[in-house]
């Protein structure tokens, strides 16, 4: 009797036929390109348009015959001026676009990759607009405040580029990692060991410690945040003058002052991490506040350039 295909012996590894390879599906390549960074989004796609965007209109400009005064107003300088138009009118939707979470084509990661560098390109069709005629008048203002937001957004991107990576980087320490909630409490549970270990202490030595107390260690202003630099911090103060007078006395067994010490120079090394972790955020930050209002502002000047351009010119 013929053996069926159930009934039939177990092949060996060797006569086993080796799987098919599995052929790479759409949503397999989607998610590894979720993997890469909006700005080399599908191999870099957007910079080679804008490269070969900005290539072409430069050459347009340097070999197509053009009157060489106003230039804005010709077909070459109409054209280069309503599409600068449209273009920062598309770029300024990221706000809105960042609300709506797609995939695909025009996922959120590929329209911030446009929006990257075809601001970048917007430097050459603004400026081949104008024609390199610059005076002070509102069509230079609209000039100016274009190039503030194209620098400002360029800042933007190298941030957060390269910021995060610093900033989870000072998180880590040989602890672990530590978040800035745990940060503040362990400034808290140091001042209060501070308090107590300065019972002890003479008038002048508590007072130096109590300052350091006294003090918010994170008043300052923007530019104090951004440096990291706090020049009346008190518990520096008040470390380098406790060590400074431990140095003129007489060194003794089980001395109060060398607990405040150690502990002012833990709270010295907190703060230090603290204040690095609000400076990095600030950066990642700040940027923005001149970002968008001057985004603003280019549209207005934007808007009065037109007018200005239709019924005045």
């Amino acid at each position: 009797m013929a053996t069926t295909p159930a009934q039939s012996p177990a092949q060996s590894p060797a006569q086993t036929p080796a799987p098919a390879p599995r052929r790479r599906t759409g949503a397999s390549r989607e998610r590894q390109s979720t993997h890469e960074g909006f700005l080399v989004h599908r191999n870099w796609r957007w910079i080679k348009i804008s490269a070969a965007l900005a290539t072409a209109l430069i050459l347009l400009y340097m070999f197509v015959p053009l009157p060489p005064q106003h230039f804005g107003s010709s077909w070459l300088g109409y054209t280069l001026g309503t599409v600068g138009a449209l273009l920062i009118l598309w770029l300024t939707a990221l706000g809105m676009r960042k609300r709506a979470i797609t995939p695909g084509r025009w996922s959120l990661k590929a329209w911030t990759s446009a929006h990257v560098w075809l601001g970048v390109l917007l430097i050459v069709v603004g400026t081949l607009h104008s024609g390199f005629a610059f005076g002070w008048n509102v069509h230079t203002l609209a000039w100016a405040l274009m190039m503030i937001v194209i620098i400002s957004g360029i800042f933007g991107v190298t941030a957060y580029a390269t910021l995060p990576r610093a900033l989870s980087a000072n998180r880590y320490d040989e602890e672990g990692a530590i978040t800035e909630k745990q940060m503040i409490e362990a400034l808290r549970s140091l001042d209060r060991q501070l308090h107590d270990a300065a019972q002890p202490l003479d008038p002048e030595c508590a007072g130096l410690v109590g300052r350091s107390l006294e003090q918010d260690p994170f008043t300052g202003s923007i530019v104090n945040r951004l440096s990291g630099r706090y020049p009346n911090d008190e518990t520096r103060r008040a470390a380098a003058e406790l060590r400074r007078l431990r140095a003129h006395r007489p060194r003794l067994a089980d001395d109060p002052l060398d607990k405040v010490d150690a502990l002012l120079t833990r709270k010295e090394a907190m703060l230090a991490r603290m204040r690095r972790h609000l400076r990095l955020k600030g950066w990642l930050q700040v940027w923005l506040y001149v970002h968008v209002p001057m985004t603003f502002a280019l549209i207005a000047a934007l808007s009065a350039h037109i007018v200005s351009v239709f019924f005045y010119w």
